[in-house]
């Protein structure tokens, strides 16, 4: 059975910093690539960050700059990195699985795609 949980996720001051992680669960990251979206109160769920299996990378213009995403093979978890958060980064944050890959991408695969979700963790940045 696929499964995605993530962690990592609280309270932080603006500026400050957390690091999300994934961990997979019934397949590997070695043939599917990781995104990472996130949903604000009474916003769209919108594409953050999204790394391929063979590692390239994807960031939304909203967060480049401040978010890293990186993986670990071995443990089969991806990682977000966040710093010089904003209030406006306010979220729950979900990681899902894309089964079909793609590289060297210039815009985040559709969500409809993606066919494992994790639970959601809450990230909230206060002024």
């Amino acid at each position: 059975q696929e499964q995605l949980v993530e962690s990592g996720g609280g309270l932080v001051q603006s500026g400050g910093s957390l690091r999300l992680s994934c961990v997979a669960s019934g397949f590997t990251l070695d043939y599917y690539a990781i995104g990472w979206f996130r949903q604000a109160p009474g916003k769209e769920r919108e594409g953050v960050s999204y790394i391929s299996n063979d590692g390239s990378t994807y960031y939304e213009d909203s967060v480049k700059g401040r978010f890293t995403i990186s993986k670990d093979n071995a443990e089969n978890t991806v990682y977000l990195q966040m710093t010089s958060l904003r209030p406006e980064d306010t979220a729950i944050y979900y990681c899902a699985a894309d089964p079909y890959p793609l590289a060297m991408i210039t815009t985040m695969p559709p969500i409809r795609g993606y066919r494992t979700w994790g639970q959601g963790i809450q990230v909230t940045v206060s002024p």
